[in-house]
């Protein structure tokens, strides 16, 4: 990799948390500078804008979230056991996020809905990309005969989810982890009360 390229990647890694943690109108350039150590030339030589460093640094942030549910996604076998994956990459998400500040996602839809819609576009599309993958887990547990043959996959998914991000979002706002974890536990007993072929 080269220089510049070394350079233009180590502002994004560094702008993503700064973002996820204070927010897009919370973080300045110069805390960018700041956290970086390189100078307003230097990050302009490399980014246009803020808005331009803040999108590249969602998509670091959001890729590595990603790329840690499909890790944990690819160590269980069966769909139950996938879904359920999602929610332990953030089961100690107060002391040990897989990405510093929380959620990314969550963090810029909540900032952005109203006030930057590039961003909240970016969440949307995060969103959907998360439904997909949960969706598609539902589809193959239905056809392997692990789920119910009527089983709404799109249903599912949304309640799988919806309860992900309220975990994160009041553990979070609690301080303790106690949410996340009730809230794993109620999907793992709906799961296996509700949606298997034989429950």
């Amino acid at each position: 990799m080269k220089k510049g390229d070394r350079t233009r990647e180590h502002i994004i890694m560094k702008s993503a948390a700064i973002f996820n943690q204070r927010g897009y109108a919370g973080t300045s350039l110069n805390d960018i500078i700041a956290d970086t150590g390189i100078k307003k030339g230097g990050i302009y030589r490399h980014f246009t804008s803020k808005d331009e460093i803040a999108l590249e640094a969602y998509n670091y942030a959001a890729s590595l979230v990603s790329g840690k549910f499909a890790e944990a996604v690819d160590q269980e076998q069966s769909a139950s056991g996938r879904l359920l994956a999602f929610f332990r990459v953030y089961e100690d998400v107060v002391d040990n996020p897989p990405f510093i500040g929380g959620c990314p996602m969550q963090n810029t839809a909540v900032e952005s809905v109203d006030t930057h819609a590039e961003l909240y576009g970016r969440a949307r599309q995060g969103l959907h990309t998360f439904l997909d993958m949960m969706k598609s887990i539902i589809r193959d547990g239905i056809k392997a005969g692990e789920f119910r043959g009527d089983l709404d996959s799109d249903a599912l998914a949304s309640f799988a989810f919806s309860l992900l991000e309220g975990g994160i979002l009041l553990s979070k706002l609690d301080g303790d982890n106690k949410h996340m974890l009730m809230n794993t536990a109620s999907f793992a007993f709906y799961l296996q009360n509700c949606c298997l072929k034989n429950s």
